[in-house]
């Protein structure tokens, strides 16, 4: 891991409904700074703000206000056209329901960001089939969605999101929508990805994976960042209550 600075967050704040009478403030201030080659994992209870989080850090959403850097480029003074390539060629997003489209093979899956990349590859396929490959899903490349078990499917995901080559993978609870079966196969695609020294941010409820593989993990509670540390810090020696509150919980 290196001292770069990949992703830079000050003070971010996420409000939806300004100056209507239901305002809801759900980020409340976030300080955020992930290093290249860095496993951090965010952890905390359903609506602390994880989710937002993630959806800004992968512009997928504009913070209310707040400073993002991605790379050491300010993300909020890209317009909307630039703020799209830098999200397609720059972060790997997976998320929890796969969004495969159901008529499109596993290898047509995974080329399709490339096909409408700027830079379009002229071996699209080759690449598909090194991503797949990498997933373990080499041989399933002609099969379709429905073809496919979800743990399959979500190793689709993964590829197609490898296949940009992207410099930060993000991972919004890949494994809830999965049969506890079928979540050792994604988790273990995460630990390669990890052990290659890929940059990558995890939303998770996998207690056991954040503590095993995570270089740092933090703690979210009600949109503001309660406590981070390193997996022995934060599961072995936690300071808030709130944390105590919320491993009693989940361990």
């Amino acid at each position: 891991m290196s001292n770069e600075i990949m992703i830079r967050m000050e003070q971010i704040v996420k409000t939806y409904y300004i100056g209507q009478p239901n305002e809801l403030e759900i980020l409340h201030g976030i300080d955020l700074d992930v290093k290249r080659g860095e496993f951090v994992s965010i952890v905390g209870e359903s609506g602390s703000g994880k989710s937002t989080l993630m959806n800004i850090m992968g512009i997928l959403d504009r913070q209310t206000s707040g400073n993002y850097f991605l790379e050491g480029e300010d993300v909020n003074s890209m317009d909307d056209t630039v703020r799209s390539v830098m999200r397609n060629e720059k972060i790997g997003f997976v998320f929890q329901n796969f969004n495969l489209i159901p008529r499109a093979n596993a290898l047509k899956n995974v080329t399709l960001p490339l096909m409408y990349s700027e830079h379009r590859p002229k071996n699209a396929k080759e690449i598909g089939m090194q991503m797949l490959e990498l997933v373990g899903m080499a041989d399933r490349a002609t099969h379709r969605p429905n073809e496919l078990s979800g743990g399959q499917k979500q190793r689709v995901a993964i590829a197609r999101s490898l296949a940009m080559n992207p410099k930060v993978m993000l991972f919004d609870e890949a494994t809830s929508a999965l049969d506890p079966e079928m979540v050792g196969d994604v988790l273990e695609v995460i630990r390669d990805l990890a052990a290659k020294g890929m940059t990558m941010v995890l939303v998770t409820h996998e207690m056991g994976f954040a503590r095993e593989v995570a270089t740092r993990v933090i703690f979210t509670d009600a949109g503001v960042i309660e406590e981070e540390g390193t997996p022995d810090e934060i599961f072995n020696h936690p300071k808030s209550e709130r944390l105590k509150t919320f491993l009693s919980k989940v361990l």
